[in-house]
């Protein structure tokens, strides 16, 4: 019994396979040139070759080069936030500094400076 089903089942799966097969399309023929020259394509490479494509960068690729000079030092979801923003042409302005960095930044600037110097130089950097 087994056997009887599964030779029915083979020959329904091959009977179907043939009939796949043998509907194939006939291949389309190309158009006809209007013109007598052959395509510069057919001209300027031998038969079979593939020519590469124009290397003349286009706006996308400009912008992809100056997006990641620009995102140098940011990693993970960070640079990607970044770059989605660089590529959309809606730049992301730098994150506001916490009073905290303000002060660390500013006190690095003023080195060694004292007394009133200093007083007027932190004064305009913690404002700025």
């Amino acid at each position: 019994m087994k056997t009887i089903l599964t030779l029915a089942i083979l020959s329904a799966f091959a009977a179907f396979s043939v009939t796949t097969f043998a509907q194939g399309t006939a291949p389309a023929t190309p158009p006809k040139a209007t013109t007598a020259t052959p395509p510069p394509a057919a001209t300027a490479a031998a038969p079979g070759a593939v020519t590469p494509p124009a290397a003349a960068p286009n706006s996308q690729q400009e912008r992809m080069k100056d997006c990641n000079t620009k995102a140098e030092g940011k990693k993970g979801d960070e640079r990607k936030t970044f770059m989605s923003s660089c590529l959309s042409g809606k730049e992301m302005a730098p994150a506001k500094m916490t009073q905290q960095e303000k002060m660390t930044a500013c006190n690095k600037k003023a080195g060694d400076m004292k007394g009133d110097d200093r007083k007027k130089f932190m004064s305009t950097c913690l404002k700025g």
